[in-house]
């Protein structure tokens, strides 16, 4: 519409459309104030249309669109009302931003107005001359866009590199931490609490209509029809709940062959049928359409986009027609097997099969079409490589990241819808603020495009000797906002942070329509994109990733939702089934026990810890350009602490020996530095004494550098966080998965359709950055992937752009390459892996690391590293037992939540173990993994009410079930099986507790008594009252 009215063909009708929208709104209000008895709360609205008519920044056609649908679509009202909760639960940190940013606008206009001018007479836009600016500058380094180089002109005012310039990094660097890091994720974390309002709101709605449903379609129970129970499926009777079907079923089952005929000919008994049923399912069969699915991903990928007629694609050509034949022969085999379409299972009535249908489908046209304009429908072919998604039941957590994207997709519906409203609402309000205003000649002195005509002279470089001379040409900015999709795209690209300055200068320059650009004419419109930015991209984009790590940390719950255990005490009572004891070495020689106990000590680890800490400064003062004397120290130095961590390496093989030494990884990591840095030092001699060019040190000087990775080994925390990040990448494999597979469909459909597109120095597709070949491809994908400059890289694939000379473009066509398709694949593409693909390795990694955020007090897996540790030094051997009686000490050193810890009484110890179904053997030990078992089990709480032998046997049968491969005597040992006699920890000491208190007891008859009471005391009660409160 915006685009009839400036052309000029729409100028009556848009008034009277106006004014007909808004009566009709008047109109709804009206009824609805007259029906309601309330009608004085309808007032605001009645108010809001009234303002429609003030100005057309608030015009009815997108308000309209804002505020009618969400009344009628439960769950958006809902979603609606949460984020108007978040607007408020945001507004004191909104005040807080608004403070940091003027803070520092002024401290920047202290350090840096007017320093912003250098010998290139370049006009920066980002200063802090004047308050205004100010503001600008800081609200753009907040967003990361371009704020290096706003720093880089900082350090540049201050002399450059050198001091005190470099102290001015420090200004930007607090800023962008504090800012970007911080507070702005707060947007995040507030949106997302809102959000679950909105979600557990809807939820309790869906309940209540379905629960009126079945009241309504259902009146009676369905006890009332006995022929309904042969129909259920029977129960799997592992366990008092029953687990969901995909974690039961380690192998995917063959797909039972329909009943009706196939074709009308095949019956089910036919033997050709069952014969194609039989190989179908095989797994040979199998795996071997997943290999050939595999090469002919790789020949889609080898395939030269611009020679179609080279020999390498009349190769791949015929290769192309053996893959087709063979996934044909597949598919005609599956239709023989369950039939084509009519009936129920057969083949197309299967969504996976339908895309493989169409994949084959569009194959054989292709063969038909020698057009190279219709041979672009071969990308097509690339989707089967999503066919080996059948196989994410064998791999569970694929199975459990594909979800979640699936799962992310359907959630984000309403946000998207949202986000779409408020997306045209702001460009609605963009095309009435700047729709013909971001034209401009090449000539900055012509202001119309009459006057921009002819020719003028340029100074190449600034330097007056050098004239180039230009036509001038009237052009328009490629982000514009004439029409309301161009606005809509542009500020798109605000809301992903690239480029928006530069946009935001052209606003705040632009005039009138159809003149050209004034310098600062409007500065107050930036107020437009600040909003904008503030509401979608800090707040409504933040969603997404809110969104998605909500997701995924919901279908992580789901998987245990009908399981006895939970996430965190499946992961414990894991460790606890799968730890094994650590060796302790202790020498019985006492000269290697003196050095044993010399490299054990706190002292030794505090001694290297202090040798690493100067060795990376000595590191750290190395620079380009020092003196021969600083190198040459430098050098003796490195020698220096060479020696001394080949001296620990050396005391620590005496004390440990061979054996031990080699058995922590630690140590071994120690060994291989060292050895490296050995190495490093008589190459460097050799360098330096024959002059050798053919011996590299580079690489053996990387081990300088991992020296610093020794600190990780010291301090427990650092461990914990060591511990939790590798854990993290058991889950990243498939979510790396996931991401391949989306990079490589992407790039091979922009080596089809944008490969031929020329490689031009110092445009966006250049030598280094285009679609000619897959790995240019992905790394371009890549670097849009990040975000950087994609908007720019998508405007290179827009259409009239020039085709690479060997491409097979017919004559006056050499400007013909290029599709306005890029707009859909870089857009679709971006918003994938930036908001959705991407984020899962964040969400990965925020669910190992919930711990951080977790009440201490509860036990994690985390916390059971420490019982290995102090375990060895009672079982230096590591024999898996210790002595019944050092297990109060045991856990008394241990501290809480998984052991006493050193305050622990040890009476109230020994009372709390009585608690404990800790089982000890006849030899009077206790054995590790049943040891640190029942303290798991105690602390969360797992079986330990009701019976005693029940619990025990609904636990083993738990075990069972989720850890099919543990051992029955590891089981026997953790829980001992019904009818096993055996002692356990609990008893001994619950003995000793009544023996110690009988005692006491007897003392106190003895003091009161002077003589021991006889068997006829009237005081037995009392000591049977005693004995029973223990």
């Amino acid at each position: 519409l915006s685009n009839w009215l400036y052309l000029g063909n729409f100028p009556k009708f848009c008034p009277a459309g106006n004014q007909t929208q808004v009566s009709c709104l008047r109109g709804e209000c009206s009824n609805h104030c007259y029906m309601t008895p309330q009608h004085v709360k309808q007032l605001p609205r009645w108010w809001k249309v009234k303002v429609m008519d003030l100005g057309l920044l608030l015009s009815s056609k997108f308000l309209y669109c804002l505020l009618s649908p969400p009344r009628y679509w439960t769950s958006l009202s809902n979603l609606v009302a949460s984020l108007l909760n978040s607007v408020r639960s945001i507004a004191s940190l909104l005040l807080l931003l608004f403070l940091f940013i003027i803070i520092f606008s002024l401290l920047g206009m202290q350090l840096f107005g007017g320093k912003f001018i250098f010998d290139d007479m370049q006009v920066r836009r980002s200063t802090f001359d004047n308050f205004p600016q100010a503001l600008l500058s800081v609200f753009q380094i907040l967003t990361g866009e371009d704020w290096n180089s706003v720093m880089n002109n900082g350090i540049m005012a201050y002399g450059g590199t050198s001091f005190p310039g470099v102290l001015v990094c420090i200004y930007f660097i607090i800023l962008f931490v504090c800012g970007n890091y911080i507070l702005l994720n707060v947007f995040l974390a507030i949106a997302v609490d809102n959000l679950a309002d909105a979600e557990s709101l809807t939820s309790a709605q869906k309940e209540a209509f379905e629960a009126n449903v079945n009241e309504v379609k259902d009146p009676y129970p369905s006890d009332d029809f006995p022929g309904d129970d042969e129909e259920e499926e029977p129960e799997i009777p592992l366990s008092p709940r029953p687990r969901p079907l995909a974690e039961l079923q380690l192998k995917e089952k063959a797909v039972p062959m329909p009943n009706a005929s196939a074709f009308f000919i095949f019956s089910p008994t036919n033997k050709i049928r069952v014969l194609c049923h039989r190989a179908i399912n095989a797994t040979t069969f199998t795996n071997f359409i997943l290999l050939f699915i595999l090469l002919s991903s790789i020949s889609l990928a080898a395939e030269d986009p611009i020679r179609h007629d080279s020999f390498r694609n009349q190769v791949l050509y015929y290769f192309d027609i053996v893959f087709t034949t063979i996934f044909t022969l597949e598919i005609v085999l599956k239709m023989t097997t369950y039939g084509a379409f009519l009936h129920k299972g057969s083949f197309c009535r299967n969504y996976f099969n339908i895309l493989d249908l169409l994949v084959v489908g569009v194959s054989l046209i292709s063969f038909g079409m020698q057009s190279s304009a219709i041979s672009v429908v071969k990308i097509l072919r690339v989707l089967r490589v999503l066919r080996p998604l059948r196989a994410i039941n064998r791999a569970k957590g694929l199975k459990h990241v594909v979800q979640c994207v699936f799962v992310a997709i359907k959630t984000i519906g309403n946000i998207v819808i949202v986000t779409t409203l408020l997306q045209f609402m702001f460009a609605c309000i963009g095309v009435q603020l700047f729709k013909g205003k971001f034209y401009s000649c090449t000539d900055l002195t012509k202001m119309t495009e009459e006057e921009c005509k002819g020719s003028y002279i340029v100074f190449k470089e600034g330097d007056a000797n050098h004239l180039q001379i230009q036509e001038r040409r009237w052009l328009n900015s490629d982000f514009n906002f004439d029409n309301v999709l161009s606005a809509m795209m542009a500020l798109f690209t605000v809301s992903t942070f690239e480029g928006w300055p530069q946009l935001l200068y052209k606003a705040i320059d632009s005039h009138n329509e159809d003149m050209g650009p004034i310098y600062n004419y409007r500065v107050g419109i930036s107020i437009f994109f600040i909003i904008y930015i503030i509401l979608i991209a800090f707040f409504m984009m933040n969603i997404f990733v809110g969104f998605v790590i909500v997701t995924f940390q919901e279908q992580g719950e789901t998987e245990y939702k009908n399981c006895e255990l939970d996430k965190n005490q499946r992961q414990c009572v894991q460790y606890a089934l799968k730890a094994r004891p650590l060796m302790r070495y202790i020498p019985k020689n006492p000269y290697q026990y003196k050095v044993w106990y010399l490299v054990t000590s706190s002292y030794f680890e505090y001694l290297m810890f202090a040798l690493i800490f100067l060795n990376t400064i000595c590191l750290a003062m190395q620079h380009y350009g020092q003196s021969d004397d600083f190198s040459y120290l430098s050098d003796q130095l490195n020698v220096v602490f060479t020696g001394l961590f080949t001296l620990e390496m050396v005391l620590k093989l005496c004390a440990f020996k061979a054996k031990g030494y080699f058995g922590d990884p630690w140590n071994v990591f120690d060994f291989l530095i060292v050895i490296g840095s050995i190495v490093d030092v008589i190459l460097s001699e050799v360098d330096e004494s024959e002059d050798s060019s053919r011996i590299s040190i580079n690489f053996f000087r990387l081990f300088r550098v991992m020296r610093l990775v020794k600190l990780l080994s010291r301090g427990e925390g650092v461990r914990t966080l060591l511990w939790t990040f590798i854990k993290s990448f058991q889950a990243l494999p498939y979510v790396a998965l996931l991401i391949v597979m989306l990079f490589f469909i992407y790039a091979v459909i922009g080596m089809q359709v944008f490969g031929k597109i020329a490689n031009v120095d110092g445009a966006q597709i250049n030598r280094n950055n285009n679609f000619q070949t897959f790995p240019q491809a992905v790394l371009l994908l890549f670097r849009c992937a990040t975000g950087e400059a994609w908007q720019e890289i998508m405007l290179a694939c827009q259409p009239g752009k020039l085709c690479d000379p060997e491409s097979d473009f017919e004559p006056g066509e050499e400007y013909t390459c290029g599709t306005n398709f890029s707009i859909f694949y870089f857009i679709s593409f971006y918003m994938l892996c930036a908001f959705l693909i991407i984020n899962l390795f964040v969400a990965v990694i925020m669910d190992n690391f919930d711990y951080l955020t977790r009440d201490w007090s509860i036990l994690g897996p985390h916390h059971l590293d420490e019982f290995k540790r102090i375990w060895a030094e009672y079982d230096p051997e590591a024999k898996g037992r210790i002595k019944h009686l050092d297990v109060v000490t045991l856990l008394r050193r241990i501290q809480p939540p998984l052991g006493f810890g050193k305050f622990c009484p040890h009476r109230v110890a020994c009372k709390r173990l009585v608690a404990m179904n800790m089982p000890m053997n006849s030899d009077g030990t206790v054995t590790f993994n049943a040891t640190l078992f029942a303290l798991v089990r105690t602390a969360l709480k797992i079986k330990t009410e009701g019976n005693f032998e029940k619990s025990n046997e609904e636990l083993r049968a738990i075990i069972k079930k989720i850890w099919k491969r543990t051992s029955m005597k590891l089981l026997d040992q953790v829980i001992p099986p019904i009818g096993d006699d055996e002692v356990t920890v609990g008893k001994f000491y619950a003995t000793f507790l009544i023996q110690d208190h009988f005692r006491k007891f007897k003392k106190r008859q003895e003091e009161y008594y002077g003589i021991l009471p006889s068997k006829k005391n009237p005081n037995q009660n009392e000591i049977e009252l005693q004995v029973r409160s223990v």
